[in-house]
């Protein structure tokens, strides 16, 4: 089902300054992790090189890999936002990717790269969660 997805002016100028916002403080994050893990980086070429033998080995390696984990994230949040600016460049925005209807005002307000609406979003969240406890069961 499709409908009209339309917006007023102000509400698309509030979206853009929503995902702008979201955007910079992303950005803001990205980099400050880039710092983190060059850091960590930096500290085990002048450290032990023996990870296994050596007791803060498996530290740094699990704080290089959570830092690896958080700077994909803001990546991908990054990346999902600039989609979104393009979307309201291209007068898409607010189109449900599940049922092609109208995203609430509110929500992309709340989640300026969201694709979904919320009855889309749950039923994916119901979805996933079968599946999950269904791998459990089985797997």
């Amino acid at each position: 089902m499709t409908t009209d997805v339309t917006y007023s002016a102000e509400d698309l100028a509030a979206f853009r300054a929503a995902a702008g916002e979201e955007r910079s403080r992303a950005s803001v994050r990205r980099a400050a992790l880039a710092e983190d893990f060059d850091a960590i980086v930096e500290a085990t070429l002048e450290a032990n090189a023996d990870d296994e033998h050596d007791p803060e080995g498996a530290t740094i390696g699990f704080e290089r890999a959570q830092i690896t984990s958080m700077l994909e994230r803001a990546r991908s949040e990054i990346a999902d936002l600039d989609r979104a600016l393009g979307r309201l460049d291209a007068g898409t925005y607010g189109t449900c990717a599940g049922c092609g209807g109208r995203i609430a005002t509110e929500r992309l307000l709340a989640r300026p790269a969201t694709t979904t609406c919320v009855t889309c979003a749950a039923g994916h969240a119901r979805v996933s969660r079968r599946a999950s406890a269904h791998e459990r069961v089985t797997g």
